[in-house]
């Protein structure tokens, strides 16, 4: 079985980020990138199922910019097989996405595709949801396991509000990682060099027949107000006064 991985370039998940002066967005220039910490779930996943010999071949793909071969070559050190590039610099939004992951897997045919749940700069958790609709494909979002039976069924364990859901699908199908669902590895250096080597092929939306032209616009960025400093209270009575006439929460 070949594995689709889809990975997104973000601002690294421990740096502060910083609304534009203008307000149209968040600065990005200068600023230390990385993969989506789901889209590092997601490999990892796909690594594990290859090493079982559940898969033969694991292709991952990033949107975007030229600078997302970088995040290519980041699952190619971790153990995926080769990169397909999308390459273009408009801004792409979750159904553009969807759509130029459904050209790729029209082209490359595998039986898995598995995704991050969501990626940590825009919060959409959409793209997974779409992308199983425009294939026709089944879906199992927020996985914490995942159980390949066979070639035509796969067991898969969903995170959901009331605690866990097992779900049992059949291939080929979308999924959707959550953060039980594994540990991400640390590329060693000699897979870093060897990744190096790997293939990346590198395509264009026009290529692929998909136009990604944003559908929504971002009218305002700002910033979330900064809290107050907290008060220390003597006494139950306090604390209820305090939550009453002037936070007026009770």
């Amino acid at each position: 079985m070949k594995v689709l991985v889809a990975v997104k370039r973000v601002i690294d998940a421990n740096v502060k980020v910083r609304v534009k002066a203008d307000g149209t967005g968040v600065e990005t220039q200068n600023v230390k990138m990385s993969m989506n910490p789901f889209c590092e779930i997601a490999t990892e996943e796909a690594v594990r199922l290859k090493e079982a010999g559940k898969v033969t071949e694991i292709v991952a793909v990033s949107l975007g910019n030229a600078q997302c071969a970088e995040t290519i070559r980041t699952a190619l050190a971790m153990g995926a097989d080769r990169g397909v590039h999308v390459q273009t610099d408009v801004e792409l939004q979750p159904l553009a996405v969807a759509k130029l992951l459904k050209a790729v897997v029209d082209k490359e045919q595998p039986g898995l595709v598995i995704l991050g749940k969501q990626a940590i700069d825009d919060d959409a958790n959409q793209t997974g949801q779409m992308l199983s609709a425009l294939l026709g494909w089944p879906q199992a979002t927020f996985a914490s396991k995942l159980v390949l039976n066979d070639n035509s069924t796969a067991t898969v364990t969903r995170e959901v509000d009331g605690g866990l859901e097992t779900v049992e699908v059949k291939t080929p199908f979308v999924m959707t990682t959550d953060l039980r669902l594994n540990e991400p590895r640390y590329a060693s250096l000699p897979n870093i060099m060897k990744a190096k080597k790997k293939p990346i092929d590198a395509l264009t939306p026009e290529q692929l027949g998909v136009d990604p032209s944003p559908r929504l616009k971002t009218l305002k960025v700002t910033e979330p107000p900064k809290r107050s400093a907290g008060i220390k209270v003597k006494s139950v009575a306090e604390l209820v006064d305090k939550l009453k006439n002037e936070a007026k929460v009770i």
